[in-house]
This record gives structure tokens, sequence and C-alpha cells, in this order.
């Protein structure tokens, strides 16, 4: 059995947001997040990414800026893939205060990756597009979160925990644990 890499893993959930971001055709539509529109989301994976990897010395090449987030988004995404296909990098250990050392891939996947597939349905819910997770991501994030979740909700980074139903597929618990309204519309 093949393990999937960090950068195998980001390849294919990267790919899924790519697609959504080149679908979409109003950036300003309102998103589940509060007070966020469409181009606030791919503002947020671009901006806190590039912040938390120049906190730990590692820069990206400056992007084109936040004024056409499909360009923000393709150059953000190229180069956080050449990180993680770049052993040298991939494998350098980093300090992170509330994670301690870890392999930069390790701490990527665990974070930003999964931040990438969160708001997926995020922007395609906004925009009208297809918002399916995959199932199988969407049941170990939400097995392994709910076993903290006393640490993630202090983190401030979650909303409150949305009602669903007991029976629920593994995408909506998903959603319903980190503060998304499985069933909002714009």
């Amino acid at each position: 059995m093949t393990t999937e890499t960090p950068a195998d893993r980001h390849r294919r959930i990267a790919a899924a947001f790519t697609e959504r971001v080149h679908g979409t055709g109003d950036w300003d539509v309102p998103t589940p997040v509060p007070e966020w529109r469409a181009r606030d989301v791919v503002g947020h994976l671009t901006g806190w990414s590039t912040g938390f990897l120049a906190s730990s010395g590692v820069d990206l090449p400056p992007g084109p800026g936040d004024g056409d987030p499909v360009a923000a988004w393709d150059a953000h995404v190229a180069a956080v893939q050449a990180l993680l296909d770049d052993p040298g990098t991939a494998g350098r250990v980093i300090e992170n205060p509330h994670m301690g050392a870890m392999e930069l891939a390790a701490m990527l996947d665990m974070i930003y990756t999964t931040d990438v597939l969160m708001h997926t349905w995020d922007l395609a819910r906004a925009t009208g597009q297809d918002d399916r997770l995959d199932p199988g991501e969407c049941a170990v994030l939400v097995d392994g979160m709910e076993g903290m979740e006393e640490i993630i909700r202090s983190s401030g980074q979650y909303g409150p925990r949305v009602a669903v139903p007991d029976d629920a597929d593994a995408q909506t618990r998903l959603l319903g644990f980190i503060g998304r309204d499985p069933a909002w519309k714009p």
C-alpha cells in the first residue's frame, strides 16, 4: 500500500481548490465565513500561510497581490507545491510555539493543506460550485479533531460548533464541528 506524501496530498487537495478558484465568476459574493467575500477566502489562504512560513524562515516568492485572486492563488499554490516537492525544504525542521519542532512538510500538511480542504467548501458553496469534499479526508479530520475539541476551540480559529444530526455524513459533521452551517446558502 502506498502512503500519500504531504506533497501528494497538497497537490490533490489544492487541485480541487484551484478548480473552484478558476470557476469563480464573482469575487464579491458572501461566503459561509461571516464578513468574508469569495476573494477573502483566497486572501486568507495566501496571506496567513505566507506569514507563517516567513516566521519560520521560509520565504515564498512575492505574488501578484490580492487584486487578482486567480493569479494570486495560482502563484501561491505553485510556490507551496515547490516547497513540498523539494526534499531539502520539505524535510527542514522548523519550530512552532504551539506544535514544537516538526518537518516543514508535516506542519504544512497538518495545518495549511487541511485549511485548503475546509475552505474549498466555503468558496464552492459561496459561488454555486460543487461543494463535495473527499469523504475519507472529512472522516479522518473530524474524528481526529473531536478528540481535541477544547484545544481547537481555544485557538480562536473555529466558530462555535453547529449542531448536525447524529447520523450525518462525515462532511456535514466536519462542517458543523468547524462552525459552518452545512445548510448555508448565499
